[in-house]
């Protein structure tokens, strides 16, 4: 994952266009940065009167909780299963739209799955 730009060159992009009259763009080309993201940091300092970053990254919740979450548990019990199949009943039955590997890792979590034997 990328990181954010220093502090510092974000105010100095701010300063050489809000104090020194320079444009955005001739701003972007004099400290090395991208056009765009010379006019972005300018449009947060007018907006929020600040240039620190948002957050990146962080914790993403899972889609299939709560009444899904136990609709799926119900239904992994009640009868044999396929996860390509618990992916179209979620879309089909419940209009919940998730891909393969988020009901992997659900039904791996909640330890629903089970071996056929002959």
């Amino acid at each position: 994952m990328s990181k954010a730009y220093s502090m510092d060159l974000r105010e100095r992009v701010v300063k050489a266009v809000t104090q020194e009259g320079m444009s955005r763009r001739q701003a972007a080309v004099r400290f090395g940065v991208g056009p765009s993201t010379a006019i972005r940091w300018i449009e947060r300092f007018e907006e929020t009167g600040s240039v620190s970053p948002d957050q990146i990254g962080g914790h993403k919740p899972r889609t299939i909780r709560d009444d899904h979450a136990d609709w799926l548990r119900q239904r992994c019990r009640e009868k044999p299963f396929t996860l390509r199949g618990l992916v179209a009943e979620l879309a089909s039955e419940r209009g919940l739209k998730v891909d393969y590997r988020s009901v992997w890792r659900f039904v791996h979590d909640e330890k629903l799955s089970h071996k056929k034997r002959r």
